[in-house]
């Protein structure tokens, strides 16, 4: 197993990996970027291509490639070695127990019946005429196979039949959300007589299925998606962010639409920084996931600014996480894919003629309200005085409370005193929306990594050391191993968790703009550091003594008691001395 790990890492980059999913910025040797694992305004995040691993010095988590994906994708370490197996190209033995494990199968499921799903598109006679209808749709060929467009057949058990007979079990096909299971205790497949687009993770495995209706008349679902399963959960999903995520990083926007052809006719006219959300609207999963790539986001939803809609509350808490929001106005009636299949060079003019978020609002509450009626500036400023109040940012708003009350012809304090009544409705968020707990570090244990930054930054300076026996026990092994290897020092040989713990050490002393500069700052502090740290210790011992005194007294041990105030006096006029 280590040998696979061992190769795993030597063939991928950490910096290449974690910025598939975060944008990072260059800072000296190392890389920054704000924590996707907790919300920030400043970034705390680090990477450091020497050392092979992340930190983030806001809420303390970190590791390696391993640990990332771990984090990131929310698996356990034999999902995150199969993820990051098929990245590096390294095959896993699928005999091998200890990768067997149940979401394996069930993303084994979703690829073969993708692989179904394709071949009915392209081999038999319905599927050439679902292909007629997707290019009269403006969809390619090239496009069809990127997205791996299907079609599932008009029959009750096709997908199941062919699953159970690759050695799936009924449950498994149902737990994938592929077939569902009547009252009889029956099976029947879930997808049947519609085109199907499947769903990816962010490293392009399908986790689930959108399948749209194709020449039913009956009263059914224009559209049905693969319902919550292990793999998939919508609310946490954005269609097509596994092809876009380079592009929204190099634009600096992600740009929001409502459909799955939306999405793929927006990449094949070339403007690829394009999602969606499925049928629902942005969730705070959403929200957290775009945000690792950029905080600029355009929508190209239908949105109804007076009324209380699922669209208007996603964007009222992009607005409120502190997204620069533009949106995208449509011509009446039509969606993204239509304006690109007519004229495809119009859903970039589009895009360039965003309205910013409140703009936006702007325009259409004097367009709907009449400004000169006292009932009109009433429901105008009901509209935007919750839109102003919501910008993180106290100079745009202040902006925006002047614009109002100018357009309104009120004062700016009528406008502030409204703003002051409004109580907005208390909003539910994810708990990985919500700042993390983190342990708060001892004393010692700050003092001591200030010491190992020193040494690391300074390391002729460990000759003045000749006693360890203050430190704790993971910094006694590190230092008596600079000692013993000088230069030549790396951390080999130490245990698995100080060596991380290292590696964690030498980052924070490359990154810390506090540590001393000049060699004679670093002795002074080095000096007051190892004293504070000394005296903790003793104080330590002094209190360890003191409980040992209580039990003697309480027993009657004399003999012992006097042992241990010599021993307390001792001590006692080591710590006056120090």
């Amino acid at each position: 197993m280590d040998s696979i790990i061992d190769e795993i890492k030597n063939r991928l980059d950490i910096v290449e990996v974690i910025s598939s999913y975060i944008k990072l910025e260059k800072v000296g040797s190392n890389y920054r970027a704000l924590c996707p694992f907790h919300s920030e305004k400043k970034p705390s995040f680090f990477v450091s291509p020497a050392r092979q691993i992340w930190h983030c010095f806001g809420c303390g988590k970190g590791g390696d490639i391993f640990k990332f994906i771990i984090e990131m994708e929310g698996v356990d370490f034999k999902d995150a070695l199969r993820i990051l197996a098929k990245r590096a190209g390294v095959e896993l033995k699928p005999q091998d127990p200890r990768i067997l494990t149940k979401k394996k199968r069930l993303y084994d499921i979703c690829e073969l019946a993708c692989k179904f799903f394709e071949t009915q598109l392209h081999q038999s006679k319905k599927g050439e005429k679902v292909k007629e209808y997707l290019k009269g749709r403006g969809i390619l060929e090239e496009s069809i196979k990127k997205w791996r467009i299907g079609w599932a057949p008009d029959t009750w058990q096709g997908l199941s039949d062919f699953l159970q007979k690759k050695g799936f079990k009924k449950e498994e096909i149902v737990e994938a959300g592929l077939a569902i299971k009547n009252e009889s205790g029956n099976v029947y497949d879930r997808f049947r007589g519609r085109i199907i687009f499947p769903i990816f993770d962010i490293n392009s495995q399908v986790i689930g299925f959108g399948g749209r209706i194709f020449e039913k008349e009956e009263e059914v679902a224009k559209y049905i998606n693969t319902p919550n399963t292990p793999l998939y959960d919508k609310s946490k999903v954005l269609y097509g962010l596994n092809f876009a995520k380079v592009d929204i990083r190099q634009k600096d926007a992600s740009i929001i639409v409502e459909g799955y052809t939306d999405v793929i006719m927006s990449y094949q006219a070339g403007v690829k920084n394009v999602v969606a959300v499925s049928g629902i609207t942005l969730t705070p999963y959403h929200l957290k996931i775009l945000k690792r790539y950029s905080e600029n986001l355009l929508t190209a939803f239908d949105m109804d600014i007076a009324g209380d809609s699922a669209t208007k509350r996603g964007i009222d808490l992009a607005q409120k996480e502190g997204f620069n929001i533009k949106i995208i106005t449509l011509p009446e009636g039509l969606d993204p894919a239509d304006v690109i299949l007519h004229h495809p060079e119009d859903w970039e003019i589009l895009i360039e003629r965003a309205k910013s978020i409140l703009d936006f609002y702007f325009e259409n509450a004097f367009l709907k309200f009449d400004k000169n009626l006292p009932d009109g500036k009433k429901e105008i400023a009901k509209i935007l005085i919750p839109v102003i109040k919501r910008i993180p940012n106290e100079i745009e708003r202040s902006f925006w409370v002047g614009e109002l009350a100018k357009r309104l012809e009120v004062k700016e304090e009528s406008i502030y005193n409204e703003m002051a009544k409004y109580q907005p409705e208390r909003e539910i968020l994810s708990e990985e929306a919500k700042e993390p707990e983190q342990k708060e570090k001892t004393r010692e244990e700050k003092i001591e990594e200030r010491i190992l930054c020193l040494l690391i930054k300074f390391p002729d300076l460990l000759e003045d050391f000749k006693n360890f026996d203050y430190f704790s026990e993971r910094t006694r092994e590190i230092l008596k191993k600079m000692k013993e290897e000088g230069e030549k020092f790396r951390g080999e040989g130490l245990l698995p968790e100080i060596k991380e713990y290292l590696d964690y050490i030498y980052l924070k002393s490359e990154i810390d703009e506090n540590l001393p500069k000049e060699k004679n700052e670093a002795v002074l502090e080095l000096e007051t550091s190892k004293k504070e740290l000394q005296k903790l210790f003793v104080k330590k011992q002094l209190s360890s003594l003191s409980e040992e005194l209580k039990k003697a007294e309480e027993k009657g041990e004399e003999e012992k008691i006097q042992k241990l105030m010599e021993e307390f006096n001792k001590l006692s006029k080591k710590l006056i001395e120090k």
